[in-house]
Parts: structure tokens; C-alpha cells; sequence
């Protein structure tokens, strides 16, 4: 009886931790259905599906830099960068698949700058984001003169107002991004890699892991995701707004914390990531069905995420969530 005594005990730890915020988002949605007769209606949910499917793009590529040990501060930054560009190029009479393609080169590029000064510059990740921070937002402001861009190609509104039969095309955007990073993080070589790189860096490395090249790659991964939520933020807007994207990439990781992925690296999924994207979009519509003045709003997020890291925490401590060293964590399903 002794022998099963620990496993019984770690059972229950182990339900909540792969469970525990998927049960939050229902219990949210129930009580929301609650407190406002017009949350459950199908406009209001289209409207939050719509809503969470910019930060969920964004949020997917944070997932993996943060499982990498690393973080990225300069994504709602890019996504005005990129916006701007793409928009210019439209307004000036370019293709706008050519201003499609410009926007995700330019997206990932400025990805790859990151990771290149995170990896061969062993400068701290959250210094060298934060300067691409700067350094996009400022050439977003100089690129509009602050002004913003108007699009007007019918051909490129489809990422922000199409539809795949009832589906809106950013939602649908979202929904093959998230299969495509599942199959990736969960299936690829090049995906455990970014856990055992997370998980303990001087191991891989010592294992035979290109560690700089998976630093290289996961930053230019979230460079993508931010050019390509660029498109659907533009294409949505019907312009490139010079102050686009202004604390997203704070929304983004709140969606990865929620998701339960840990900011040491090495433990996390997708699947929580979307979850906690969800979490935040229905927070933020509920207040505003009732009303709710955004300052107070912030301040409920704020509280939100402080608590789901405290749980998040009590949850893993001393459970077999925490990594032993030389050894590579494996994903979590959510």
C-alpha cells in the first residue's frame, strides 16, 4: 500500500496541472453567461473569437521562445513595423501578395536580429527585445511620419473580414497556426530540441545540440507570427495604425503564463497557450459588457495573471513539473 501511496498522492497534482486552466476558461464562460444575458450570443462570441485571434497569433510565438529559456519583447512593436510597411507598399500601387510575403520577410528578419545577438552576442534576451522594442516602434513612427496608412485592396481585406464558410478568416488563420505549432513542438526533432535547450541549456549544448541555431530559430519563429498578426491587424483595420500593437507583447505572454508554460523554459504547450489567449479575451469582453471602465480592466488582468503564476507555482512545487537536471523536459498536453 505504501508503494502506491505517492502515485495516488501525485494523481490529483498531475490532473490539475494538464486540466487546471481549461476548467478556469468554463468556469469564466459560465459565470459570464451570468453576470450578461449577452455573452453567449452568437455575435458577441464571433466578436471574441475575432478578437483573441491576433494575440493568440502572437502568443503561438512567444510559446516557443519562452520554452527556449528566452522572451521577446518587441512583438506588438514588429506587428506595427511590418503593418506599415505592407500598408505602404498598397498604398503606392504594390501587389499585395508581394506586400504579404514583404510583411512576413520583414517580420522574421527583424527575428532573426534578435536571436543573433541572444545567441552569438550572449546578451540577456530581455535587453536585446527590448531595444528592438524601441528600435521598430521608432522606425514605425518615422516610416508614417505618425500618420496612418490607409488600405484600400479588396484582394488583401480578406485576412481581417473574409470567411471560410462561417469561420472568420483570422480565427481560421489561428486554427491552422496552432495545429501547425502542436505538430512542430510535439513531433519535429527540431521542436524537442527547444525543449531540451529550455530545459537545460549547458546539457543540450554538451549533447550536441546547436543551441545557438534553435536561439536563432525560435526568434525568428516569433518575428513570423508577429508580421503575420500584423497582416490580420492591418487587413482588419483597413490601415496601418502607427501605434499598433502598444503593449501586445504584454497580452502575449500573459496568454503563455496563463497556458502554464514555465518562464525558466523547457515546460509548456500550445495547447495552454490558446487556452490563456481565451482567458484574457473573455476577461477583457465581459468587462466591457458590463461596462467596466479599462483602467479598472487592467487592473483585473493584472490580478488575474499574478494569481494563475501563483498557482501555476504551487501546482509544480516539488511535483516531477520541475525539470532534474541534464535531462530534457518533455511537453505537456493540455
Amino acid at each position: 500500500m505504501t508503494l502506491l501511496e505517492p502515485q495516488a498522492q501525485r494523481a490529483p497534482r498531475q490532473w490539475i496541472r494538464r486540466y487546471g486552466m481549461l476548467l478556469v476558461l468554463l468556469a469564466m464562460m459560465v459565470l459570464a453567461s451570468f453576470l450578461s444575458d449577452r455573452f453567449l450570443t452568437s455575435a458577441n462570441l464571433m466578436n471574441v473569437t475575432r478578437q483573441v485571434a491576433i494575440n493568440a497569433i502572437l502568443a503561438a510565438g512567444m510559446t516557443v521562445v519562452i520554452l527556449s529559456g528566452g522572451i521577446d519583447l518587441s512583438v506588438g512593436s514588429v506587428l506595427a513595423l511590418t503593418g506599415a510597411v505592407g500598408a505602404g507598399m498598397m498604398a503606392s500601387g504594390g501587389n499585395w501578395l508581394v506586400a504579404v510575403l514583404a510583411m512576413l520577410g520583414l517580420g522574421t528578419m527583424l527575428g532573426v536580429v534578435n536571436g543573433f545577438f541572444v545567441a552569438y552576442g550572449q546578451l540577456p534576451p530581455f535587453i536585446v527585445t527590448l531595444a528592438m522594442m524601441a528600435f521598430a516602434r521608432g522606425s514605425t513612427l518615422v516610416y508614417t511620419n505618425g500618420r496612418p496608412i490607409t488600405v484600400l485592396n479588396n484582394s488583401f481585406q480578406w485576412f481581417g473580414h473574409g470567411q471560410v464558410g462561417p469561420v472568420p478568416a483570422p480565427v481560421v488563420i489561428m486554427i491552422v497556426l496552432y495545429v501547425a505549432f502542436y505538430v512542430f513542438l510535439n513531433r519535429a526533432t527540431l521542436g524537442r530540441l527547444i525543449y531540451a535547450v529550455g530545459g537545460n541549456e549547458r546539457a543540450a549544448r554538451m549533447s550536441g545540440v546547436r543551441v545557438n541555431f534553435i536561439k536563432v530559430l525560435v526568434y525568428a519563429v516569433s518575428g513570423f507570427t508577429a508580421g503575420l498578426a500584423g497582416i490580420v491587424m492591418t487587413s482588419r483595420l483597413f490601415s496601418a495604425q502607427p501605434t499598433a500593437g502598444a503593449s501586445y507583447e504584454l497580452d502575449a505572454i500573459a496568454a503563455v503564463i496563463l497556458g502554464g508554460t514555465s518562464l525558466a523554459g523547457g515546460r509548456g504547450s500550445v495547447t495552454g497557450t490558446i487556452i490563456g489567449a481565451f482567458i484574457i479575451g473573455i476577461l477583457g469582453n465581459v468587462l466591457n459588457l458590463l461596462n467596466v471602465s479599462s483602467f479598472y480592466q487592467d487592473v483585473a488582468k493584472g490580478v488575474v495573471i499574478l494569481v494563475a503564476v501563483l498557482l501555476d507555482r504551487l501546482i509544480h512545487a516539488g511535483g516531477k513539473g520541475a525539470p532534474r537536471k541534464g535531462v530534457a523536459p518533455r511537453a505537456e498536453q493540455a
